[in-house]
């Protein structure tokens, strides 16, 4: 079984910067993707960003391009978040997740985490 653990989640004032880990752990195999979906209450989750395994290739929310950053380090079985400029709707439970194909919707995901809270205060 595959684990993916989130970290970096706390409590930021509006403006600022946060940024998130999720380390794999467990039983690996060779993921396409990996990425961050995020749920505010009473709302879908809905994806926020996703990174190639291998290529490094990015791709965003058009709700976060120009803010969020998302980066891999292979050796470390590592996906990061850098989020800045953080706004008030960005406030949500975050999740890492993992499969085996390009990530953009829920049903792409076969490996979640637990979700890590951002609280973002105006």
């Amino acid at each position: 079984q595959v684990q993916l653990v989130e970290s970096g989640g706390g409590l930021v004032q509006a403006g600022g910067s946060l940024r998130l880990s999720c380390a794999a752990s467990g039983r690996s195999f060779s993921f396409y993707g990996m990425g961050w979906f995020r749920q505010a209450p009473g709302k879908e989750r809905e994806f926020v960003a996703g990174i190639n395994w291998s290529s490094a290739s990015t791709y965003y929310a058009d709700s976060v391009k120009g803010r969020f950053t998302i980066s891999r380090d292979r050796a470390k079985n590592t996906v990061y978040l850098q989020m800045n400029s953080l706004k008030s709707e960005d406030t949500a439970v975050y999740y890492c997740a993992a499969g085996g194909k390009r990530l953009g919707s829920g049903s792409d995901v076969d490996f979640w985490g637990q979700g890590t809270q951002v609280t973002v205060s105006s």
